[in-house]
């Protein structure tokens, strides 16, 4: 039997094709039939240029419902769909394209899918066993060469069944999708949510407040990253009247702030959902949809999901072992092979702990460990307490290099405040080698395109502060 993620996502399709795939502002629709005609006809497209089973599709382009046909497309014809960041310049591009050799490069989907609008619908789905490469996600490559993790195709499924079960998706729901859809969150997460419910997605190309905003009426489920919330917080059209029609809001990608997620509950009633993802393994852990959903906690992990913290410590790297775990970095088996336990579970990079009931909180990357006078500070525990501090919108806190202690503690914060003033409110809540020795108020923290802060270049910014 075939295990290719396309023939489960389409078994799951409406038995009415004429409902809804996709609705985007202005009125227009796709129904699923004329979605699954796209992908067929854009199956063909691809087998005409000569794509085999198992090549490479890349694809960079800014978001679209015709860039999803493409990726739907690629794997009915067994090959490997690799998307690139459309914010990408050329020569970071060319490294993907050398390492990945795809056997076509798409950088305009609209025009690929118009022109396969000619074609006639090839129905053929190329067989493929659980074990058969589906797509290739480049990590971020902050701190060396990006590396490309391969997901297969039973991983992607499993992670997908597990979700939709988790999440309580139905055929009622609609999904607001506002994500960029270069990356797993909303390329895997939310449209195989969608998929597998048979459920229409509200379709926004970018995140802009006020379009959300309006959209919500029209939606039951929206999954975010952190800044999605922060700023709609910021809109004062984020009412519960405004989110009477949700049943439920999902954030990740990012660690959400406390504060946040408070005052989220306060505006409109709703408790976020916060998960714990990764290229390498997609969605890990979730907070429950029925029962507690603790701020700060990135909940359980999911069913068939083993997860363990390293070096037997309360505190230290987490290590997975599952279904959905990826099969290795792409023509990297040396690095793969570092990157997986001897009894097979790969080690994420992120430190956490777990609570006694199994909950997991999430303390930061192990790279952003600081040792400042031979002792160890955990970033996240810093920043929660900067967090709180009046004129502090978020934090982020680094080590740079310093001539007594090795590293010492650099808060960078969103926000004003005077720097005397807030270290010293700080040296009341935190142990001495924990308290920033120095805070840098700036007027936005650097992110990438999923919101995540990015501490590297932090770090090489400030790197002579204490010089």
């Amino acid at each position: 039997m075939s295990q290719n993620l396309y023939s489960l996502l389409s078994s799951r399709f409406p038995a009415d094709m004429s409902r809804d795939a996709f609705r985007s502002p202005g009125g227009v629709r796709l129904s699923y039939a004329e979605f699954e005609a796209d992908t067929a006809r854009t199956a063909a497209a691809l087998r005409a240029a000569r794509v085999q089973p198992g090549d490479r599709v890349a694809m960079q382009v800014e978001k679209s419902i015709e860039a999803v046909v493409i990726y739907l497309a690629t794997l009915r014809i067994g090959a490997v769909f690799l998307p690139l960041n459309a914010a990408y310049t050329p020569s970071e591009v060319q490294y993907f394209l050398d390492d990945a050799e795809p056997a076509i490069f798409i950088q305009d989907a609209q025009g690929f899918v118009a022109g396969a609008r000619d074609l006639a619908p090839d129905p053929w789905i190329e067989p493929r066993g659980a074990d058969d490469l589906a797509s290739i996600i480049y990590t971020s490559g902050t701190t060396g060469r990006s590396k490309g993790a391969m997901l297969t195709h039973g991983a992607l499924a499993a992670n997908a069944l597990a979700l939709h079960d988790a999440w309580g998706f139905t055929p009622d729901d609609v999904l607001l999708h506002a994500l960029p859809i270069f990356h797993v969150h909303g390329l895997f997460v939310a449209l195989h949510c969608a998929f597998l419910s048979g459920c229409p997605m509200v379709w926004l190309n970018r995140f802009e407040e006020a379009a959300v905003l309006e959209a919500l009426s029209g939606a039951t489920v929206m999954m975010g990253v952190p800044t999605f919330y922060t700023r709609l917080l910021a809109h004062p059209g984020l009412t519960r009247e405004a989110t009477a029609h949700m049943r439920l809001f999902i954030s990740g990608s990012a660690p959400l702030l406390e504060s946040a997620f408070e005052a989220f509950e306060a505006r409109t009633g709703h408790r976020i959902l916060e998960r714990y993802g990764m290229s390498e393994a997609v969605i890990i852990t979730t907070n429950p949809l029925e029962g507690e959903r603790k701020p700060g906690s990135v909940g359980f992990p999911l069913p068939g999901v083993d997860l363990r913290i390293g070096g037997g410590e309360e505190t230290g790297v987490i290590e997975i072992r599952g279904p959905s775990v990826f099969s290795g970095y792409w023509r990297m088996p040396e690095k793969t092979a570092e990157e997986f336990t001897a009894d097979g579970f790969f080690i994420t990079g992120d430190v956490g702990r777990r609570d006694p009931d199994g909950r997991l909180w999430i303390s930061g990357r192990a790279k952003d460990l600081i040792i400042s006078g031979g002792y160890n500070v955990y970033p996240k525990e810093v920043e929660l307490v900067l967090d709180e501090q009046p004129g502090v919108r978020e934090s982020a806190v680094i080590g740079v290099p310093h001539p007594d202690f090795g590293e010492g503690v650099v808060a960078v914060v969103e926000g004003q405040g005077d720097e005397a003033a807030l270290v010293s409110a700080l040296r009341s809540r935190l142990a001495g080698y924990k308290t920033p020795k120095r805070v840098v108020f700036v007027d936005s923290l650097p992110r990438n395109a999923m919101g995540k802060i990015q501490k590297a270049l932090l770090r090489q910014t400030y790197a002579q502060i204490f010089s």
